[in-house]
């Protein structure tokens, strides 16, 4: 089966803590340099992005996981990605019902800017995006489920925003696909923090920065790129796995 190189943690210009020459343009274009076969578009709290990267990525042979990392209301990131541009713009729906009205200062934490294929600027967020939503974490899996994503716990062992700093454990009865880890490799997570459940571990950039991107990367064992693919790589069936 053939085997496609994955990087699924990647901001835009759009999130605030975004570097400015992380434009659409340039990330397919850096994708492409580094052999990425595979990427993953997470700003924080939006999905206004996805679109336009994805037409430039499919010129490129590059496949797009659309998506988003939300700040739930625990304080905990999460990284949702949804099968089609349809359910993209529902979700993006209810990311802009339940972000807080509270805006964005430059000054304090940068800009919020959307660009299109010619790096112009056609949209600037005015709340803040690194704000946590007003859902938890449970609700947030349950939406992304139910519009048929992918809903994966970002960066669970980190010391700020994740699900072991916020709640201290990872909930037993949370519906994950899989886990991100950082800098750490799946076996020492296991044994450290005595998790026992059969899940796929993914170590992904979360990059700020076009430097950065690839810095992590997963090895997809599928068919070809394509949302249901990776989510039966996810779920190791029908012969995909992720290495």
């Amino acid at each position: 089966m053939p085997v496609y190189s994955a990087d699924l943690h990647i901001h835009t210009v759009l999130s605030p803590c975004g570097d400015l020459d992380m434009s659409p343009v340039n990330i397919v274009k850096r994708a492409k340099e580094l052999q990425l076969d595979i990427i993953g578009i997470t700003d924080h709290n939006t999905t206004r992005h996805c679109p336009v990267i994805s037409r430039l990525a499919a010129n490129e042979g590059i496949f797009v996981l659309c998506g988003a990392e939300v700040t739930t209301i625990e304080e905990a990131h999460c990284l949702c990605f949804l099968p089609d541009l349809e359910k993209l713009e529902a979700f993006q729906g209810y990311l802009d019902k339940y972000l807080l009205n509270f805006p964005n200062d430059t000054d304090k934490f940068g800009y919020q800017v959307q660009v299109d294929e010619q790096e112009e600027i056609v949209y600037e967020e005015p709340k803040l995006l690194i704000q946590s939503i007003d859902q938890t974490i449970d609700q947030v899996e349950s939406f992304v489920h139910q519009l048929g994503g992918i809903f994966i716990p970002a960066h669970v062992n980190r010391h700020a925003f994740s699900l072991i700093s916020q709640l201290g454990f990872i909930p037993e009865d949370l519906r994950f696909d899989a886990i991100e880890i950082y800098r750490i490799t799946g076996e020492n997570f296991r044994h450290v923090y005595g998790f026992q459940k059969e899940t796929t571990f993914l170590q992904n950039s979360d990059a700020h920065q076009l430097g950065r991107m690839g810095a992590e990367r997963n090895l997809f064992h599928l068919e070809e790129p394509g949302f249901e693919e990776i989510k039966m790589a996810l779920h190791k069936q029908n012969g995909r796995f992720v290495q």
